[in-house]
């Protein structure tokens, strides 16, 4: 509830752009597919422009179109199908390790 209270006061401001910190964590499963549903739905229905920080690959499945990933101080943006080939070492073992599910599901 506390996630769905901040939410709301951010979006009273009437954004362009939303960022969001980690905004799964610390919540069940079914709790992290209701926000991201959410977070989808506003992001379609108010034209939001959402920036999120996650380690939760179900999370970014679920909400991005791009993703940036920090890998050797520098900044690699992509798809979720790019990222998933890309060849560098850590992201091949991040996005195909093993919490890399949602990536794969998403792919196929």
């Amino acid at each position: 509830m506390r996630k769905r209270a901040g939410l709301a006061r951010a979006l009273a401001l009437d954004p362009e752009i939303l960022f969001l910190d980690e905004p799964t964590a610390g919540l069940d499963p079914i709790g992290a597919a209701a926000f991201d549903a959410l977070i989808g739905e506003l992001q379609r229905s108010l034209g939001l422009t959402v920036v999120m920080v996650t380690h939760d690959l179900d999370s970014l499945v679920a909400i991005c179109d791009r993703i940036a990933v920090l890998v050797d101080k520098k900044i690699r943006v992509g798809t979720m199908a790019s990222l998933l080939g890309d060849p560098h070492p850590w992201i091949h073992d991040y996005f195909h390790g093993p919490r890399g599910r949602a990536a794969m599901v998403k792919s196929a």
